[in-house]
């Protein structure tokens, strides 16, 4: 896709220092190096962004009344956590 669109933004000093000697360690031209990391920053934000995931208000309140709700015992895992108990050694 053609690159039509512009972004122009200032820095300091140092900001546009620490940029050129980024991009001259990977040998790419400050406007592609910047061009990349601004992509990248973007598309990370995003991804985290769509990682939330909406339910509908019964779910969420059934959900967290099952969380809140006390734990029932199950007597195979509580024997087998016994179990494991008495043949684990600390040191």
């Amino acid at each position: 896709m053609a690159a039509t669109e512009r972004l122009e933004f200032r820095v300091s000093a140092q900001v546009k220092a620490t940029i050129q000697r980024a991009a001259d360690l990977v040998g790419e031209p400050v406007t592609a190096f910047a061009r990349s990391a601004a992509e990248a920053r973007a598309d990370r934000v995003l991804r985290e962004h769509d990682m939330v995931t909406v339910v509908p208000d019964a779910f969420f309140d059934d959900l967290m009344a099952a969380l809140d709700a006390p734990a029932i015992a199950n007597p195979a895992l509580v024997e087998a956590g016994q179990r494991l108990r008495a043949s684990v050694t600390r040191a």
